[in-house]
């Protein structure tokens, strides 16, 4: 195993973190009491499966670093595994760089947040978020091609079915991983992707799609930095030319995919009805200019508030009878 280390620069609880991951059916995240974080997949380049452990050192609830205190050193150990076989990168060579640089970018640790306190002075509705989530950040997918996957496999169908043949293309076609003493699989990498023929669960035209979203991860059109190096605008406007990918797909793989922190979507109604609910604006859910407008002032975190109030809105809509 190899070791990382990050100093999150703001507030970070992976408490919240693994909290999130356990209600995000997507992940179909099954947790364990030992606080670890334990992860499975293709690397960037898709050369490689990582096998990952986190863990932090601090109160569970996080709320020391919510409060503004220094949040605590978040610690991985990781092995990569090319071809079925385990090797160790050597320190600073750009094997461990990448796979440490998508470690954080997963858990959305390449981001300063030492501003994102602040939104709160000033925006009541955001003060109450943070103070719900304390040290949350967004828990992307682990890459932008796992999250391109997801939105063919999910389009049209119910969330969980989606998840479960999610789920069993890991354990049939990706690539298992002994991770701090449980085996788990890995999202086939694209070079196995681009092989399905048939699958339960997936139309022949989801499979087409897929199998053209690998060759296009393969092409380099789903790095997570150039997606975010772009004008938000011009990103989407590539994401949208892949097959099957429309507009909501296309935020979905830059804000939740690529990492992009201040985005607001303009294609997600449930997050606008959330919006206009906590901020009491009536049918304001389908004026998207006037939402937007509001959303400005979480500059330059705006797909962080995004991700709270839809958290916020599923949580009480769960807790309905």
């Amino acid at each position: 195993m190899t070791a990382a280390s990050f100093t999150p620069a703001g507030p970070f609880s992976l408490a919240a973190a693994i909290r999130f991951l356990e209600a995000f059916t997507p992940a179909s995240y099954d947790g364990s009491p030992d606080g670890v974080l334990r992860m499975a997949f293709p690397s960037d380049d898709g050369e490689a499966v990582i096998g990952c452990a986190v863990r932090q050192e601090e109160a569970a609830d996080g709320a020391e670093a919510a409060a503004g205190g220094a949040p605590a050193t978040v610690h991985a150990e990781y092995s990569l595994h090319v071809d079925g076989r385990a090797v160790r990168p050597v320190d600073g060579a750009p094997a461990a760089e990448a796979a440490r640089a998508q470690i954080a970018r997963i858990l959305s640790l390449d981001v300063d947040a030492t501003g994102f306190p602040g939104l709160g002075d000033a925006d009541p509705v955001v003060a109450g978020l943070q103070a719900e989530y304390p040290g949350l950040r967004p828990v992307l997918f682990y890459s932008p091609y796992e999250a391109a996957a997801w939105t063919i496999i999910g389009n049209r169908i119910r969330m969980d079915q989606a998840a479960r043949i999610k789920a069993r293309l890991a354990e049939e076609h990706g690539q298992a991983v002994e991770v701090a003493g449980r085996r788990l699989h890995a999202f086939p990498a694209p070079s196995a992707l681009r092989r399905l023929d048939r699958f339960a669960g997936l139309t022949d035209i989801k499979t087409e799609r897929l199998r053209t979203l690998a060759d296009a991860a393969l092409d380099g059109r789903l790095i997570a930095t150039q997606l975010r190096s772009l004008p938000a605008e011009f990103a989407l406007t590539d994401l949208k030319e892949l097959p099957g990918i429309g507009p909501f797909s296309a935020e979905l793989v830059l804000i939740r995919g690529a990492g992009h922190p201040d985005v607001f979507p303009a294609h997600e109604p449930r997050l606008h009805q959330a919006m206009a609910t906590a901020y009491g604006l009536d049918a304001a859910a389908a004026d998207t200019a006037r939402l937007t407008a509001v959303a400005a002032a979480w500059r330059p975190y705006r797909s962080w508030i995004g991700l709270l109030l839809r958290a916020h809105a599923q949580e009480r809509a769960a807790a309905r009878p």
